[in-house]
């Protein structure tokens, strides 16, 4: 039988790490248009997507090396939660109609990983103290 509780930190650790370089990707479609523009945005881009945008690269960059993972998570989850109910929820009810998926599966994602924490690979475990790790559990 596998022993799940060795490989849980690490499954956690691999689902912080992709899904942090995806989101590291979708700012780079806003400012970068690469790996390719996103449709229907103007550019230069309006103030809100500048913020969005700059909030998405910080995020996923804090997240994907595992530093201050909850926080960071946490303020991702909410730019996802904004974005869903201002972007996609605007077009309709139902997320595969109004594109919104990837915005709500980000959200709970990150909601997740703000409670869960970095799981393995993460420089949270190597810069705190397994006391205060421990405590804010």
């Amino acid at each position: 039988m596998i022993n799940t509780a060795i490989w849980t930190p690490r499954v956690l650790a691999t689902l912080r790490i992709v899904t942090a370089l995806l989101f590291l990707e979708h700012a780079t479609m806003k400012f970068f248009q690469f790996p390719a523009a996103i449709p229907g945005i103007p550019y230069p881009l309006p103030a809100i997507m500048l913020i969005a945008g700059a909030i998405e690269v910080v995020t996923s960059v804090l997240i994907a090396a595992g530093y201050h993972t909850r926080i960071a998570a946490f303020i991702a989850s909410g730019e996802m939660a904004a974005a869903y109910f201002m972007a996609h929820a605007t077009q309709g009810f139902w997320p595969a109609l109004n594109m919104g998926e990837p915005a709500i599966l980000f959200c709970f994602i990150f909601l997740y990983l703000a409670f869960a924490g970095a799981g393995a690979w993460a420089l949270d475990n190597i810069l705190r103290p397994a006391s205060r790790q421990k405590a804010a559990v």
